[in-house]
């Protein structure tokens, strides 16, 4: 059986959606759809008009006929069959069995039948299968969008520093304004408080000592308001690049490499009145032979407020009892409250939380006791010397209980006049001559790719040249599963809030 084409033809003749199997003119295919109307009968469920050249099989349904070209040679039955099969697709992408409801979902049954037809012939396949077919995911899809959302997430990295800095320089001429007009005033206020280095700074471990912001120098205090201007380091960099460009040397802008290094945890503004933070970090020490010398997280739960109505809160959270996470509030936020009712609110509901661009830090937790089983990714290097040449194998494997992203694993080498030997690679790999580092780069790991292996030779070296390894990576859910699942207002402010939930590495090495 050999199907020349499928149509999709209102009764009163107007061709709506058509795919054709084999290599046909158009002017041939047009006079054989515009000859069917005239052959047609009616009062049949399925049938079928003979020509000299073509057979037509075809169905009613409803106020369309779903139609077959096929040769005169094909055998009826197994043309019966097709169209039974196309049939039963037609309403599973089709909204509504009209005109309109089938120019609508053209593309997409027209995607149904080249699974359900294969050059003209059918396959073996069910309904079922062809839908599941239709929506699988697409590897190469999914990674082009994640390389776009970093290029569009360092774009707003920009953004929010420029907006950062304004804002600063707006401060700074409040208080130069202030002092001239009078003494400054006390904080009386929790939105006072969001100037206090301490309210951003509590940190678990208490001998460990704080650097509190400096004060802002004078420069940004004298600096007009301008335009984005390049400075004189940036303006410094061009000059040296062009000067390299005109010894010859070749100047690569890897956009993609560069987005995957990036390690800016910043999306886009908030456009929500209420936005919460949660994130971990990551910090791991991993023997090369097997075994964790220094493995805890540390976690952050910080509130956004832009309006200063919002303000009059309490977050509702849900947390999970995991072995070794302990928690710490600010000073200013209820304890018994949280302890007991898990709600993260003011210990006077009085005082609003500050509002403005800046988040304000209010929980912070830590997990310890965790075996390396916990680990997200686990890499394993292998170096061996044979002769003049070391061979280095070096593998990961990736838990199943995080999808991670941007994941980069640097590999330091011994000075080499010319980049490594690369034979084998799951993923993309820089080298980095200056410092002499060979970069493995994964854009995402999920359930496609826990694993996965590079091998490369250089010069022969001492295999503890390759260590220690550094490992970064991210993924949008935590160790504690802590989130907030409702924003409770006090007063007449909004309800509504967005989430922000990831995991980031603060130093992961292989030593």
């Amino acid at each position: 059986m050999v199907v020349l084409a499928v149509s999709i033809i209102s009764k009163s003749g107007k061709v709506l959606a058509s795919r054709q199997f084999v290599d046909m003119s158009r002017i041939r295919i047009e006079g054989l759809l515009a000859a069917f109307p005239k052959l047609v009968g009616t009062g049949k469920q399925h049938t079928y008009v003979e020509t000299e050249n073509v057979r037509y099989v075809y169905q009613p349904i409803e106020a369309l006929y779903l139609l077959l070209i096929t040769n005169k040679q094909s055998n009826i039955l197994e043309d019966l069959d097709t169209l039974r099969l196309l049939s039963k697709l037609v309403p599973e992408y089709s909204p509504s069995l009209d005109e309109e409801g089938v120019c609508k979902a053209a593309f997409q049954l027209i995607f149904a039948f080249d699974e359900a037809l294969s050059l003209g012939n059918k396959e073996n396949i069910t309904v079922a299968q062809v839908i599941q077919n239709c929506e699988m995911e697409s590897q190469g899809e999914k990674l082009h969008k994640l390389v776009m959302q970093s290029k569009i997430n360092d774009t707003n990295e920009v953004m929010r520093r420029k907006v950062t800095e304004i804002e600063k320089i707006k401060i700074e001429r409040n208080k130069t304004e202030n002092e001239k007009s009078g003494p400054k005033r006390t904080p009386n206020n929790f939105n006072d408080m969001n100037r206090d280095p301490v309210f951003h700074d509590i940190d678990l471990l208490p001998n460990k000592v704080k650097e509190h912001p400096s004060a802002p120098s004078d420069t940004l205090k004298k600096a007009p308001v301008k335009g984005m201007v390049l400075s004189k380091e940036q303006k410094k960099t061009d000059q040296f690049i062009k000067s390299l460009e005109a010894e010859g040397e070749v100047i690569l802008e890897d956009t993609q490499l560069s987005a995957i290094q990036s390690r800016s945890s910043s999306s886009i503004p908030p456009s929500d009145p209420i936005t919460v933070t949660i994130e971990e970090k990551l910090n791991a020490t991993v023997k090369r032979d097997g075994g964790v010398s220094n493995f805890y997280i540390q976690g952050t739960l910080a509130l956004q407020v832009l309006n200063d109505v919002d303000g009059f809160l309490q977050l509702q959270i849900e947390k999970q009892d995991v072995p070794g996470l302990t928690f710490k509030t600010h000073p200013n936020i209820n304890r018994e409250l949280f302890n007991g009712q898990q709600i993260v609110g003011a210990t006077d509901p009085n005082r609003p939380f500050p509002s403005g661009q800046n988040e304000t830090h209010l929980v912070r937790w830590r997990i310890e006791g965790l075996g390396e089983s916990f680990l997200p990714l686990t890499v394993n290097c292998w170096p061996s010397v044979h002769g003049n040449t070391t061979n280095v194998n070096i593998d990961y494997e990736a838990s199943e209980m995080f999808d991670l992203q941007n994941v980069v694993i640097s590999i330091p080498l011994p000075e080499l006049r010319e980049a490594p030997s690369v034979k084998h690679i799951d993923g993309e790999w820089k080298y980095d001559p200056r410092k002499s580092v060979l970069e493995w780069s994964v854009i995402l790991i999920d359930q496609s790719n826990r694993s996965g292996s590079m091998e490369f030779s250089v010069p022969a070296a001492d295999p503890s040249t390759f260590f220690p390894i550094s490992v970064g990576f991210s993924a949008l859910n935590t160790f504690s599963s802590l989130k907030v699942i409702a924003v409770l207002p006090l007063g007449e402010g909004s309800s509504k809030y967005s989430q922000r939930v990831r995991l980031v590495t603060d130093k992961y090495e292989v030593v």
